[in-house]
């Protein structure tokens, strides 16, 4: 992907965040003086709006293992006079900072898209005060499932029964289950105050506008081609959403999600 696109791609992840971002921002508790890890920064959202409601006398650190997110993030910081905000390049697997360092820990959309979630949430203990928040937003399994429904049947309608599974393995690797994230959230040592579900969804007139839409063109074609890169594939799922569209006025893609409010004590925080 060259550095344009890069860019073009970021100015499509905070409209694609925002709902999940929204329901995280008002899940957080904030207060004076503490430490904040952002994980997976990509473009700087939530992580300067953060550090912007926090005040200065909190300090708000990023990280991201992307050079581009760096180097942009560095940028907003800068333009933007951003005292109390950092960004640090590497991977959450790894995190940089000292045993109980942050009074909270957020992730938007973050988790699911590592290496090593269960790891990293071992990380996440480690590094968060003993009366620590960890807040957590992730779409679920049911993301865009108009679309890979229609995928499936087409596969299937193909005889292509190993892509199948390859489809299945995909969704499954990158969007799990609240009871799968509840499960490996709590063996890492934290405990619930909430969990929330919500979600929304992405109207397109029609499956031709869906599938060439830059946003959904370079942020989940490459993993579909890695299961079918036979553009017939992608033609008969076109024409079935086509045909949809043209039977309901538009096509509707759903995007569930969970919004996690964890802690590390039995005590929950005021």
């Amino acid at each position: 992907m060259t550095r344009l696109n890069q860019f073009l791609i970021y100015d499509e992840l905070p409209l694609w965040s925002a709902p999940f971002g929204l329901t995280l921002l008002d899940t957080i508790r904030l207060k004076k003086g503490i430490n904040i890890l952002d994980i997976g920064s990509g473009g700087g959202f939530p992580l300067l709006e953060i550090a912007e409601r926090a005040g200065k006398s909190a300090f708000v650190y990023g990280i991201d293992p992307s050079t581009d997110s760096i180097k942009m993030i560095s940028e907003k910081i800068k333009r933007k006079s951003i005292s109390n905000a950092f960004i640090t390049r590497g991977v959450a697997e790894e995190l940089p900072f000292p045993d109980h360092f942050f009074g909270l820990i957020v992730a938007n959309n973050g988790i699911n898209n590592v290496q090593d979630e269960r790891k990293v949430l071992v990380e996440c203990s480690r590094v968060l005060s003993d009366q620590g928040q960890m807040v957590l937003t992730m779409n679920l399994p049911h993301t865009l499932i108009e679309f890979y429904e229609l995928f499936e049947q087409v596969l299937l309608e193909c005889g292509l029964v190993e892509e199948v599974r390859k489809l299945k393995a995909h969704i499954h690797a990158k969007r799990k289950s609240v009871e799968y994230w509840k499960e490996t959230i709590e063996k890492a040592g934290f405990n619930f105050r909430s969990i929330s579900v919500d979600g929304f969804n992405m109207r397109f007139a029609d499956g031709t506008a869906f599938m060439g839409h830059y946003f959904i063109r370079t942020a989940f074609r490459k993993p579909w081609d890695e299961i079918t890169g036979n553009p017939e594939i992608y033609q008969a799922i076109e024409d079935k959403l086509n045909r949809l569209a043209a039977s309901n006025g538009e096509i509707t893609m759903s995007v569930p999600y969970v919004c996690f409010d964890c802690y590390k004590t039995e005590r929950l925080l005021s």
